[in-house]
C-alpha cells in the first residue's frame, strides 16, 4: 500500500484559559429538536434563587465554544440570588449536530426551544460573537421572550469582521476537512478512535468556520423590531468592524454603545467586570420600570 502523507493536524482554535462557572447547576439536560439534535442547558441558581420580580438571563456562547466562558456572569448572578441559564449552541459543548443546515436563525430558534422546554416565558438575553447574533434574531422575530439583550461583539455581514492577519479561516476549514479525510481513508498503522481531533470533530469546526464566512445577512433596518433595553458592547481592539457595530446601534431604538478600552473580542474572558456591570445596569433598568415581570 502506497504511503500517504497526513495532513497537519488542526489545533485547539480557543485554547485559552477562562473561568468557567464555579458553582454547580441545578438542572444539566439535553433539549431534543426536531431535526434530531440534543442542545445541552444548565440551569445555575434556579432552587429558590429566582426573585418573584426578576427574569433568568439567557447566555448563548461564541463559535467553538460552549456556556462556561460565561463564568464569571452566572458566578455573579447565583451570588446576587438570580437565576442563568448556559446554553451550548448545537455541534458545539456537550450539543449534538442535528441534521439541518447550520445557520444562526436555526441557533437562535433551539435557544428558544430551550426556554419552552424549561417552561420560561421571558428572559435576559446575553450573547458573545455569534451568540450576539442569535440574540439580536431571537429579540427582533420574538419581542415578548426578551426582556434586555446584552450583546457582545455581534456583526450582521461577514463583511462586518475585519481580516487578520494570523486567522486564515477558509484555510483553517480546509485544514480541518483535510485531516478528516485522511482518517477516514483509514491510514495504514493509525487507529482513527483514539486520534485527536477525530473525523467528525474535524467536519464540525470546518462547518463552523464556513458559518462565520458565510453568515448571517441581517438587514440593518430589521433591527428596529427591537425594543427591549439593550446594550451594545465591544472591545477597542475588537475583530469586529467599529462600523459594523455602530450600524447596530443606530438600528436599535434607544440602544447604548459601550466600547471597553484596552479589550479585544472576546469581552467575557478579557473584561468580565465591565460586562458584569452592564449586565447588572440592564436587570436594575427592566425591574425599575413601571410593570414589574412576572415568571
Amino acid at each position: 500500500m502506497p504511503h500517504v502523507a497526513a495532513p497537519v493536524p488542526p489545533q485547539p482554535l480557543f485554547p485559552s484559559y477562562y473561568l468557567r462557572p464555579t458553582v454547580a447547576p441545578s438542572v444539566a439536560r439535553r433539549v431534543q429538536t426536531e431535526d434530531g439534535a440534543q442542545i445541552a442547558v444548565f440551569v445555575y441558581g434556579a432552587d429558590g434563587a429566582r426573585r418573584e420580580s426578576t427574569y433568568p438571563v439567557l447566555f448563548l456562547h461564541g463559535n467553538g465554544e460552549e456556556h462556561g466562558i460565561f463564568g464569571a456572569q452566572i458566578n455573579g448572578l447565583v451570588g446576587d440570588g438570580r437565576c442563568a441559564i448556559g446554553v451550548d449552541s448545537r455541534a458545539q459543548g456537550a450539543s449534538t449536530r442535528g441534521r439541518a443546515p447550520l445557520t444562526y436563525e436555526l441557533m437562535a430558534a433551539d435557544a428558544l426551544g430551550v426556554l419552552d422546554a424549561l417552561g420560561v416565558q421571558r428572559a435576559h438575553v446575553v450573547g458573545f460573537s455569534d451568540g450576539a447574533i442569535e440574540a439580536l434574531l431571537l429579540a427582533r422575530d420574538h419581542p415578548e421572550r426578551v426582556a434586555s439583550v446584552l450583546s457582545m461583539g455581534a456583526n450582521l455581514t461577514p463583511e462586518g469582521v475585519l481580516a487578520e492577519d494570523d486567522w486564515d479561516m477558509e484555510g483553517t476549514a480546509e485544514q480541518c476537512e483535510a485531516w478528516a479525510a485522511w482518517l477516514e481513508g483509514k491510514p495504514e498503522g493509525v487507529d482513527p478512535s483514539i486520534v485527536t481531533p477525530s473525523a467528525s470533530e474535524a467536519r464540525t469546526t470546518a462547518e463552523l468556520m464556513r458559518l462565520m464566512l458565510d453568515e448571517p445577512h441581517i438587514p440593518a433596518e430589521s433591527l428596529g423590531a427591537i425594543h427591549c433595553p439593550t446594550t451594545v458592547m465591544s472591545g477597542e481592539f475588537d475583530c469586529i468592524a467599529p462600523a459594523e457595530t455602530q450600524r447596530i446601534v443606530d438600528a436599535i431604538p434607544g440602544a447604548r454603545k459601550v466600547v471597553v478600552p484596552g479589550a479585544d473580542h472576546v469581552l467575557p474572558k478579557c473584561a468580565p467586570d465591565d460586562v458584569n456591570r452592564e449586565l447588572f445596569s440592564l436587570l436594575r433598568l427592566v425591574e425599575s420600570s413601571p410593570a414589574p415581570p412576572l415568571l
